[in-house]
């Protein structure tokens, strides 16, 4: 992240999208939040559906708010969760992001409070890309 209160800015919009998680099945509530270069941030939760094929993550919502509004550079992620660990973007969720914000910094916090700070090709070393 560029600075600390970067990071706090995209984790309180990322828990409270959490908020509006729809995850009846799992239990587990996802937020996501996406900076984009000239500092907008859109904010993303995971919505369920019976046939989990159909589900989304919260990371993806996010950044297809973002991509919608023609946003199209992005400076960083944030994913909040409940989990006892910070968990980091799905397989999915990093190949999204790899296609459309590269290699950005990526923080999961945990409504716990810890924290993990990653950059995307970490956490997805091998992506397909073309």
């Amino acid at each position: 992240m560029k600075n600390p209160a970067q990071e706090e800015r995209l984790l309180a919009e990322a828990a409270r999208s959490r908020g509006n998680a729809l995850c009846r099945r799992s239990g587990f509530a996802v937020g996501a939040a996406i900076e984009t270069d000239d500092g907008a941030v859109f904010g993303g939760c995971n919505v369920e559906n019976s046939t989990y094929g159909l589900t989304v993550c919260a990371e993806r919502v996010a950044i297809w708010k973002a991509l919608s509004e023609g946003k199209r550079r992005f400076t960083a992620v944030a994913v909040v969760t409940g989990a006892d660990e910070p968990t980091p973007p799905c397989g999915a969720c990093r190949q999204i992001l790899w296609e459309f914000a590269g290699d950005v910094p990526v923080v999961s916090a945990t409504t716990g409070g810890k924290r993990a700070r990653w950059r995307l090709s970490e956490l997805f070393p091998h992506p397909f890309d073309f």
